[in-house]
């Protein structure tokens, strides 16, 4: 059962939610994956409540939007498991079942062909309406150095030159899955 949700009623709790992990989750085919994200931006756009999230070139999770521009965004309310967060934000959806691993339930979506996830109640269902690939040379050199590396062999924490991709979605289901 879900229970519908006005989304700007809970703008902040997802908003505050978003820097401690949500999911991101995806579809292409029959392959459903979920990411943990620790960005994203809610608002307005084009008079189009949008949410917004950026996932680095290199991600399964990129491949499943680039083939299906659809996602939902799961935020845990009350008390969760962190340990999904953990499992979904450090393992590839290219190399294991994270829905399984981690003892997740699909629930079947409103409006857009991507579950959401019954452990993290709060759903937003997004279509893609627009992506942008970063530009290098647009980020200040503070966050190149702090967020993109000079790791070019991909032995340390990121590879050099893996950006992200800004997606904005638009919101058209909220809702608490009950």
């Amino acid at each position: 059962m879900k229970r519908k949700i006005d989304l700007w009623d809970y703008a902040g709790e997802i908003l505050r939610a978003v820097p401690g992990g949500v999911l991101l989750t995806t579809k292409a085919g029959d392959k459903v994956n979920t990411m943990t994200i620790g960005w994203g931006t809610l608002g307005n756009e084009w008079a189009t409540p949008i949410f917004t999230v950026f996932v680095r070139e290199s991600r399964y999770t990129k491949e499943l939007l680039d083939q299906n521009p659809e996602f939902t965004i799961n935020v845990p309310c009350g008390a969760f498991d962190k340990k999904v967060l953990g499992l979904c934000g450090t393992k590839s959806g290219r190399d294991m079942d994270k829905i399984q691993a981690a003892g997740l339930t699909l629930e079947a979506p409103e409006m857009i062909s991507v579950p959401g996830i019954r452990e993290f109640p709060l759903t937003l269902e997004c279509r893609v309406i627009y992506k942008q690939e970063q530009n290098p040379e647009a980020i200040s050199e503070k966050n190149i150095k702090r967020f993109y590396p000079e790791d070019a062999d991909g032995s340390g924490p990121r590879v050099k030159g893996d950006y992200h991709t800004t997606y904005y979605g638009e919101v058209v289901a909220a809702y608490i899955i009950a």
